[in-house]
């Protein structure tokens, strides 16, 4: 895509990886326009970002969706990008008994959420000469992990629903690009400082690099590796990725 000249709509972008791209993105010279459920977290970000626009919303509410999509047609028609950045990620043991409320959030959120967003957006996108869809999903689309199994499997499925709207998309003007993180610094999980997460900084500088481009993925280096899952050796791979996790468990805040 384009870094430039845009009017980008952000999902989820008061904190993470969204704040970090829609600063980014604004000191680039777009409008950049961030939604969020908070209103103080999005009164934050706008105050130190002059220009910087926002919008309430809850992505597990489809009333909300439509009504955010509403405001933008109105307020802000010459939008031609959408991230869909927004998502959750609790901890869950497929070994044992699922907890139903987390997991029907978690699919509301990262999965119904972007899927309902976009479909709120995409006529209007349609009528762009050079528009994009952006989705946040992760490298566990690629590779799941077995302590977030129900995450792994929302992002998987995204990027599943993203290979299909890119083709449904090929002969319009609006293009479809993914963004598969690693373990990136931020407060998804636990802002810890644990060398193996990617420090935030670094994950922007190479993101921003990569969506430069057409590339259908934006994927930085670290992830690259864990992208080329080798198709019927997944299965060892997933056992040495979760085994290694094991042995060094990801910090959780208490």
């Amino acid at each position: 895509m384009k870094l430039t000249g845009n009017t980008i709509f952000i999902t989820g972008g008061t904190s993470g990886i969204g704040r970090a791209l829609a600063q980014a993105l604004h000191e680039r010279g777009n409008r950049v326009i961030i939604s969020g459920r908070r209103r103080a977290l999005l009164d934050e970000v706008t105050a130190a970002h002059p220009g910087m626009a926002a919008i309430q919303l809850d992505i597990t509410d489809p009333a909300s969706i439509a009504q955010a999509a509403e405001t933008i047609r109105r307020d802000f028609p010459e939008t031609n990008v959408l991230l869909n950045n927004a998502g959750i990620m609790p901890f869950d043991d497929a070994a044992g008994e699922i907890d139903d409320v987390m997991a029907q959030g978690l699919l509301t959120t990262n999965l119904l959420g972007p899927i309902r967003m976009t479909s709120a957006l995409i006529e209007h996108l349609k009528t762009k000469s050079d528009a994009t869809i952006l989705y946040t999903s992760s490298v566990l689309a690629f590779v799941p992990l077995a302590t977030n199994a129900i995450y792994s499997a929302t992002k998987a499925a995204l990027h599943s629903y993203t290979l299909s709207q890119r083709f449904q998309l090929c002969n319009t003007s609006v293009k479809v690009q993914e963004i598969a993180p690693p373990w990136v610094d931020t407060d998804l999980i636990y802002r810890s400082g644990d060398p193996r997460a990617m420090p935030l900084g670094d994950f922007i500088e190479q993101t921003m690099l990569a969506l430069a481009s057409d590339d259908p993925e934006i994927l930085v280096d670290a992830v690259k590796p864990l992208r080329d899952n080798p198709g019927a050796q997944e299965h060892a791979l997933v056992t040495a990725f979760n085994q290694s996790v094991a042995d060094n468990p990801i910090p959780v805040a208490v």
